[in-house]
């Protein structure tokens, strides 16, 4: 950093302080022994860089290279401005115990003899004074010798402390012979020698060798980018009033860069309006570009320079499409070298990658592609138009040929590629508006401004998209018959995306309606201007929004519906793009409905087409991953839900398919047995959920997961709030209502509503309670002619909770033959979560059912082998509420480590386990101690194991 390099403060090197009666022959001053004073060393390279103010610690970075440090190396891998040496000096500060970590700051230009003359100083400095560990390990202040190495090696070997060594900007060392030294000391000291470096660039070490053997900890751009909540606090400590739903706008402008978010402070400190000011502030202003330039594009060759800014012109390239921009067969592998580094130059998982620039090195770059001559600025544009158009991208492809002035292009695409024009995305990165046709381009082609409407509704500009729509409109007065029917109905699909914009619903159905209205007059064969769109077209696009209409009010059967009926018409007119939102929903629905099979299947479909590469698209392939992740649950595979649950995030900020992440989201965390956070989800979600159906489900779940912790009465009250209990009404009005299979069961429609999953959960809810009576008269009926609407969950709770009330009321053939039903319904899709998240008594039926004979003998066989084996790895079942016992409760942390110190684990592997730091650890198990009144481990567990806690 500036101030630590202009400090003048030096220290004598080894030579100067040695005085020859102290020296060692041989080991006391340069390579030759004979004791040659060299030049000072700067105290300022053999301590801790100052830290930056305001000072902000993120403990999950200390944590994470205290976790690191119990291997041999750590490297803290990224580019210029992401806080390495930050984040290296905070923690060589915080670091507690002796001796404390060791400090070189690597500069350019050092040779193998001055750099090790200053890691013989700082391991000298790290040695010295540390009680109990004798005399100090002979450190040779020149390149060492083999035999040198060998001495001192078994000397830090002998040591019972390890010796911690930082060394910061270690890409500045080119020459691998300048740390060979070092490499032996660390594959010799038997792990009493850990180097901490920090670096822009692979270092001149055998990393392979320490990854291979799982010794080596990196940490890289994605760990050192700052979370919103980092965010946050960094932006209270330098005083900035940004509200918080301005937060994870700045974080994603950033990309979460340290030096970035702190030029960012800086300037909205002075803003009278941050919230406002998050928006304008881009790569291009003066403190950030010229960051970017010396630190980031300067180091650069000049090519590798030139590829990334000619690929500017497009958000994110692969790449053939880089290749095809910049003219250059190489580019592809340019943006792949320069993707490894990380940072500000990102990959995505698809094959073949995709690559992007970090946000405001975007910005940069945008900002010099438009200084380039009009001429071959166009030029590019016109490449990645053609580009795009031949890689079925129409909606990239008309942006770029706008901006390129290719005005007959952009026409045949808006007339060929219409459906595929529609915005399916929120929060589409902003793009510049491409120049407006002229005038005279317009009057001879209305089309031509309907394409510039097209493209702004596309990039979310409703209100320009608006003017040229009406501008179209003006000079399509005079348009003949056939050609004037065609473009009413391309008007009507702008109109029809702008109404989507807008969040209009009821003008998304009128819209709809004019859209599907629209004839398709006949005209000379070979005139695409006066031909017609094929019907296929009309019914996708019509189809789809007004499946996304009822999607967004919670109407799930006409979600699906509409859905399927766009997905075949899409499918017919080879529209992928359509194709692919409704083959994402479809799959969430249907994974949500139970028929899991089908939910596979499209779910895996759409996430093989094109358009869900390259960060396009990325909420419709959310709502796949999102299918996945049900199917995965009602699979129990929770590891594989859990994935998948975590891809979905984009689609996950939309009402309808959060209530579905909230279902399954809360069943993992209740399964990892964290009810309280899983209790928090489904509240949550409840609040926002569209529509009676998804508001049924939680609250269904809720209750249900409030009677499991033992709140049997707040689980009640959740449930008669909801609706739940008409089977009661209908009982208590008709005596002879029965309940189960055969039963006289619910109203017709009341699937519709969600009734049934409330009325299962209330008899759930009604046996934990000890009366299996009143949980037989609020169960519906499973086997009614309205119970196939049923979620497939559902209906199998309620015919697995038949099957369980029959067989406790001593009827165990008909509650096999109950449970054989259940089996016949389940087994087709393969739902097992049922089965293993049911009642305590249903492994008990299972191993019965297959005494008595059963179709489905392997799947009941491994069930109840599954039920087995997690019953002897859970402890003894503890009592509702045993916590009370105790004057203050244990928190659910502290009942997860009160389970570990049953074991032999120290409290260090305990951390380890957990992820957490050692001081963390220790801090839960005094805690621990306190509250159960202990003064050891054997006596904690001791006392908790009386009360049941373990």
């Amino acid at each position: 950093m500036p101030d630590e390099a202009d400090r003048v403060e030096v220290t004598a090197s080894p030579t100067d302080v040695t005085t020859a009666t102290d020296v060692t022959p041989g080991w006391g001053g340069s390579a030759g022994g004979l004791g040659v004073v060299g030049p000072p060393l700067l105290a300022s390279r053999l301590s801790p860089a100052a830290l930056p103010e305001p000072v902000l610690v993120r403990p999950r970075l200390l944590d994470r290279l205290d976790r690191g440090v119990a291997g041999p190396v750590t490297l803290v891998l990224a580019p210029a401005g992401w806080g390495k040496t930050t984040l290296l000096a905070g923690w060589a500060r915080a670091v507690r115990g002796e001796p404390p970590p060791a400090w070189v700051t690597v500069e350019a230009g050092d040779t193998g003899e001055r750099l090790w003359a200053y890691l013989a100083a700082a391991l000298r400095a790290a040695a010295d004074g540390v009680p109990g560990e004798g005399p100090q390990p002979p450190v040779p202040d020149g390149p060492p010798r083999p035999d040198q190495l060998e001495l001192l090696a078994a000397a830090l070997a002998a040591r019972e402390r390890p010796v911690l060594l930082v060394l910061d900007d270690l890409h500045r060392v080119t020459d691998p012979a300048a740390l060979a030294g070092l490499e032996f000391l660390l594959r010799h000291t038997e792990g009493r020698l850990r180097v901490v470096a920090g670096a822009r660039t692979d270092p001149p070490l055998a990393l392979h060798r320490w990854r291979l053997a799982g010794e080596l900890t990196e940490i890289g751009p994605a760990e050192l980018a700052f979370t919103p909540d980092e965010v946050a606090d960094l932006l209270v400590a330098h005083g900035v009033p940004l509200p918080a739903a301005a937060v994870p706008r700045l974080a994603e402008r950033t990309g979460g860069w340290p030096a970035g978010l702190r030029f960012a402070a800086l300037a909205l400190r002075a803003q009278a309006d941050p919230a406002r000011a998050v928006d304008r502030f881009t790569g291009d202003q003066p403190d950030v570009a010229g960051y970017l330039r010396d630190e980031v594009l300067a180091p650069l060759d000049p090519a590798a320079r030139d590829v990334l800014r000619r690929s500017a012109v497009a958000a994110a390239v692969c790449a053939d499409l880089a290749d095809a921009v910049t003219g250059r067969p190489d580019a592809g592998q340019v943006l792949a070298d320069l993707a490894r580094e990380g940072g500000f130059v990102q990959r995505d998982g698809s094959s073949p990658p995709w690559y992007r620039c970090q946000p405001l090195l975007a910005d940069l770059l945008r900002d010099e592609l438009d200084r380039l001559p009009a001429d071959e600025l166009g030029e590019l544009h016109r490449r990645a138009a053609g580009w795009y158009a031949g890689h079925d991208r129409p909606a990239e492809a008309l942006r770029h040929a706008l901006a390129g002035g290719e005005w007959d292009t952009a026409t045949e695409l808006l007339i060929a590629r219409w459906p595929e024009l529609a915005p399916y995305e929120r929060d589409r990165p902003a793009v510049p508006a491409p120049p407006e046709p002229p005038a005279e381009a317009v009057r001879r082609d209305p089309e031509l401004a309907l394409a510039g409407a097209a493209e702004r509704a596309y990039a979310g500009d409703a209100e320009a998209a608006a003017g040229q729509l009406r501008r179209a409109v003006e000079h399509a007065r005079d348009l003949p018959a056939p050609r004037r029917d065609r473009f009413r109905r391309l008007a009507v699909a702008v109109e029809l995306t702008l109404a989507r914009l807008a969040g209009d619903h009821d003008e998304v159905r009128r819209a709809a309606g004019r859209l599907l209205a629209t004839g398709a007059p006949d005209g000379p064969v070979d005139d695409p201007r006066a031909g017609a769109a094929e019907d296929a077209d009309v019914r996708a696009v019509a189809g789809t929004a007004l499946g996304l209409v009822a999607l967004a009010e919670g109407e799930l059967p006409e979600a699906a519906a509409r859905f399927a009926e766009a997905l075949a018409a899409a499918r017919r007119a080879g529209r992928p793009r359509t194709e692919l939102v409704c083959a994402s929903r479809s799959a969430l629905l249907d994974a949500a409905h139970g028929a899991l099979r089908a939910a596979e299947r499209h779910a895996r479909e759409a996430l093989a087409l094109p358009s869900c590469q390259g960060w396009s698209s990325r909420l419709d392939c959310g709502y796949a991953y999102l299918a996945l992740a049900l199917v995965a649950w009602d699979r129990d595979e929770p590891a594989e839900a859990a994935a998948h649950l975590t891809l979905a995030g984009p689609a996950t900020a939309e009402p309808g398919a959060a209530a579905l992440a909230a279902l399954c989201r809360a069943g993992l965390l209740a399964a990892g047995g964290e009810p309280a956070a899983a209790l928090r989800a489904l509240v949550t979600a409840r609040e926002t959920a569209p529509g009676p159906e998804l508001g049924a489900w939680l609250a269904a779940d809720e209750a249900q997961l409030r009677a499991a912790v033992g709140d049997v009465e707040s689980a009640r009250a959740v449930l008669v709030d909801a609706g739940a209990g008409a089977t009661d009404a209908a009982t208590a009005a008709d005596p002879s209502h029965t309940t189960g299979a055969g039963s006289v069961g619910p109203e017709p429609g009341r699937a519709g509503n969600g009734r049934a999953a409330l009325d299962v959960a209330l008899a759930r809810v009604r046996l934990r309670s000890g009366d299996p009576r009143e949980a037989g008269r609020a169960l519906p009926d499973w086997t009614g002619p309205d119970a196939a609407a049923w979620p497939l969950s559902v209906r199998l709770s309620a015919g697995l909770l038949d099957a369980v009330l029959t067989g406790a009321g001593g009827d165990g053939r008909r509650a096999g033959r109950i449970l054989e039903q259940v089996l016949d319904l389940a087994e087709p899709e393969g739902c097992r979560r049922v089965f293993t998240r049911a009642e305590p008594g249903v492994r008990d039926l299972l191993a019965a059912h297959l005494d008595s004979g059963t179709a489905h003998w392997p799947t009941v066989s491994d069930l109840v082998r599954g039920a087995d084996e997690r019953r002897a790895d859970e402890p003894p079942e503890r009592p509702a509420g045993p916590e009370r016992i105790l004057d203050e409760p244990l928190t659910e942390r502290e009942l997860t480590i009160l389970r570990y110190l049953q074991s032999i684990l120290s409290n260090v592997e305990i951390a380890s386990e957990l992820s957490l730091s050692v001081n963390t650890v220790k801090t839960h198990v005094r805690n621990i101690y306190r509250k159960l009144d202990a003064t050891r481990r054997r006596e904690a567990v001791r006392r908790a194991r009386e009360l049941r806690l373990i």
